[in-house]
């Protein structure tokens, strides 16, 4: 079994459960992991600093009174990130020493009622890291059982080679991608991915469609208005088949915690684009034919 086959096709995002956005009591955090879960979105995505370092122990407090399997779900948490917020540093930085690294990770498993993560992540890349650090701490977690995988987040294609050189095991890449964000369909990343079998998840994957207003996505709706008849799909909806379709298999990490939105997000699964309306959304979004 490939390492991807591991985790459900669309990733539930935890960023806004706790005090960063919805500030979901443990109840209600309850009732939006078994509806997750019984929408088929089994993986959760957190980081160490959601909600200033807090998110992961109220998430942890809800699965602890959930009633449900560790084996049925999978947690992939981030670290690396010092802030201000939640902790006592004079600024935010980035810190990827080898102790710090296996106490950061050994925290989110403390706050998310766990005895492993499925998958950890650095959360992003830092101009002082050094590799010898990070084999170090990834040899002795996964060792020890505590990590399963190991990958990075908004990490670069040279990065990612630097970390290889030192044997460390690099398994995904979890970047920001969308159709109004698609830098990574043309920097390297996901020709990485595919290449060395690595998973790459995508965040903010609705990208700014509902944020903004300009031409661009004026010229993305336009494009969006026979399709969605077509498809018989929302624009969500469409803009998540629109990734689904990459040969990377990309990995959306969806952050609603509405419960029909989630259940809509699912069902893009099934949806099969065709190859022209790919690449008619693509053009509706660059502005411009493909060269």
């Amino acid at each position: 079994m490939q390492q991807t086959d591991t985790y459900s096709r669309i990733i539930s995002g935890a960023m806004t459960w706790g005090s960063w956005g919805k500030k979901l009591s443990k109840n209600e955090m309850i009732d939006l992991m078994h509806h997750c879960i019984a929408s088929g979105l089994t993986t959760f995505d957190h980081a160490d600093i959601y909600g200033s370092y807090s998110t992961e122990a109220d998430f942890g407090k809800a699965f602890a009174d959930s009633g449900i399997k560790r084996a049925d779900i999978q947690l992939i948490s981030k670290c690396g990130i010092q802030m201000t917020r939640g902790r006592d540093n004079r600024l935010n930085h980035y810190q990827y020493d080898k102790e710090y690294i296996i106490w950061s990770a050994e925290q989110s498993l403390k706050k998310l009622n766990t005895e492993y993560l499925d998958l950890l992540l650095l959360h992003r890349p830092s101009p002082l890291m050094h590799p010898d650090e990070i084999a170090g701490a990834v040899d002795h977690l996964m060792v020890s059982g505590k990590i399963n995988w190991f990958g990075v987040s908004n990490f670069t294609p040279s990065q990612i080679a630097m970390l290889n050189k030192k044997a460390i095991p690099v398994s995904g890449n979890q970047v920001e991608f969308s159709l109004t964000h698609d830098a990574p369909m043309y920097d390297g990343t996901f020709d990485d991915c595919i290449a060395n079998n690595r998973m790459a998840m995508a965040w903010s994957p609705l990208g700014s469609l509902f944020q903004e207003k300009n031409k661009q996505t004026k010229r993305i709706r336009k494009t969006m208005d026979p399709l969605m008849e077509k498809y018989g799909a929302d624009e969500s909806q469409l803009l998540l088949a629109w990734i689904l379709k990459h040969p990377a298999k990309v990995f959306p990490v969806v952050g609603t915690t509405n419960k029909e939105r989630i259940t809509l997000a699912a069902k893009a699964i099934d949806m099969n684009m065709e190859l022209q309306d790919w690449f008619a959304l693509l053009v509706a979004s660059q502005g411009h034919d493909v060269p």
